[in-house]
């Protein structure tokens, strides 16, 4: 039987062992990033983060309910929100307001884009609303919003073409393609939404921020004001809006962030 270990000795094979220990987790850790750096890009990031990723949206999605309402807050307690970096490099000063169109396409039975007026928005249903602006850099603004809802302005659309189309063509134009993008005016900035996103209850298209018509910073005419997705996908100076079967490019998304950015 062997003779039990002296302390002093004892502590050095502890330290001994620890030393290993610690070698193999640093050069594991160096392997595994050397590894994760030389994996091919997806879409702005290396796969393996991808698909993590795509996991979690489908996760999200899974779990989504488009019945379930962000929490609302008393109006006194709005602020203005912080005016992203974004806008400075976006010429947003150039953009002549009194021109401006909204251009919606995709949908079912619209075989070319309608054009929309302010004028014409503000016909359909006055919402207000006020909710909480989640940045995903995490900082948070509750805010009251004026504007139309999302759903609203393409039920209308469906209707007009409703009252255009043959009976035997009319159930076909209450689908929904399953995705939908925004581009702002200037094309700078874009959005891929998953259309029961969009079609949220809650999601506006809001043209006046804490009871003043909004300005260019905070995205005049339009912005899109959706508060189950993280600040990036609400998108200011709404250009168009495309539906379609593939989902649509994202400008954060081409950075490496979450495509779904659901809260």
């Amino acid at each position: 039987m062997s003779e039990p270990l002296e302390p002093h000795q004892q502590m050095k094979r502890m330290s001994r062992r620890s030393f290993l220990w610690a070698g193999v987790a640093v050069f594991g850790t160096y392997g595994g990033v050397t590894w994760l750096a030389s994996r091919r890009d997806d879409d702005g990031v290396a796969w393996p983060f991808r698909k993590v990723l795509e996991a979690n949206e489908q996760l999200q999605r899974d779990l989504y309910n488009g019945m379930a309402l962000a929490p609302t807050f008393d109006p006194a307690r709005a602020i203005e929100p912080t005016v992203n970096s974004l806008d400075e490099e976006a010429n947003v000063e150039e953009l002549d307001i009194d021109e401006w169109r909204l251009s919606v396409a995709g949908l079912p039975g619209l075989d070319e884009p309608m054009q929309l007026t302010m004028a014409q928005l503000k016909k359909l249903p006055k919402i207000d609303q006020t909710t909480e602006l989640n940045c995903i850099e995490g900082w948070t603004a509750i805010v009251h919003w004026t504007g139309v809802r999302f759903v609203d302005l393409i039920d209308h659309i469906t209707g007009e073409l409703m009252k255009k189309a043959k009976p035997e063509d009319r159930s076909g134009l209450k689908t929904r393609p399953e995705y939908v993008g925004l581009e702002s005016v200037e094309g700078f900035y874009y959005v891929g939404l998953d259309t029961p996103s969009a079609l949220h209850p809650q999601t506006l298209l809001a043209y006046e921020m804490n009871g003043q018509p909004l300005t260019l910073e905070h995205g005049a005419p339009i912005r899109l004001v959706i508060p189950t997705k993280y600040g990036i996908k609400n998108i200011k100076r709404i250009g168009t809006i495309t539906f379609g079967s593939a989902r649509p490019k994202d400008y954060w998304a081409e950075q490496g962030y979450d495509w779904y950015a659901g809260l």
